[in-house]
C-alpha cells in the first residue's frame, strides 16, 4: 500500500526533527559516556536493577563482553553491582544515583526543548501536533529494545 498524501514525507520529516531533538538532548552526556553505556543506564532507568545476563541480553551481547561495559559504568560511579539475594552467582546491576541523574538530566533536556518547540505554535496547533503523534504512535506500536539500540536509546 502506498500513501500519496504527503503524509509519510511530513512523518519522515517530522521523524528527523525529532532525532535531532534527541541527539541534542544526549549530546553533552556523550562526553562521560557512550551510547551504549547510557543505553544500559537508560534500561536500568526503566525496569530497576537487573541481573548482568538479563541486561546483556536487553543490548543484544554476549554476557562475557557485556562484563566488561559493567565493568566501566561502575568505575565510572554509573552503577554499582551487587551479589544477587537468591543467588550468590548472580550480580545484580542498578543504577547510582549519579547514574539516575544522568538519565534524569538528559530526559529533562528533552522534555524542554520540546516543550519550546511547541511553545511557538498556537494552542489549536499544540493539540493537533499531540493527537497526531498519539495517532502514529498507535499505529508505529513500541520500538524494540534492538532498534532503540542501534542509536544508542
Amino acid at each position: 500500500m502506498t500513501v500519496e498524501d504527503g503524509s509519510a514525507e511530513a512523518t519522515l520529516r517530522a521523524s528527523r526533527a525529532l532525532l535531532g531533538v534527541v541527539a541534542r538532548s544526549v549530546s553533552e552526556a556523550l562526553h562521560e559516556i557512550t551510547l551504549p553505556q547510557f543505553r544500559v543506564l537508560v534500561i536500568l532507568a526503566g525496569e530497576g536493577p537487573l541481573r548482568s545476563g538479563a541486561i546483556a541480553e536487553r543490548m543484544g551481547s554476549h554476557p562475557s563482553t557485556f562484563s566488561r561495559t559493567v565493568d566501566r559504568l561502575v568505575a565510572g560511579g554509573w552503577v554499582a553491582r551487587t551479589r544477587s539475594a537468591t543467588s550468590g552467582r548472580e550480580t545484580i546491576v542498578g543504577l547510582t544515583p549519579a547514574g539516575a541523574h544522568l538519565v534524569a538530566e538528559v530526559t529533562e533536556r528533552r522534555r524542554r526543548e520540546i516543550a519550546d518547540i511547541l511553545a511557538r505554535r498556537e494552542p489549536g496547533d499544540r493539540t493537533r501536533i499531540a493527537e497526531a503523534l498519539r495517532l502514529f504512535a498507535d499505529a508505529a506500536g513500541e520500538p524494540s529494545a534492538r532498534d532503540l539500540l542501534t542509536l544508542g536509546l
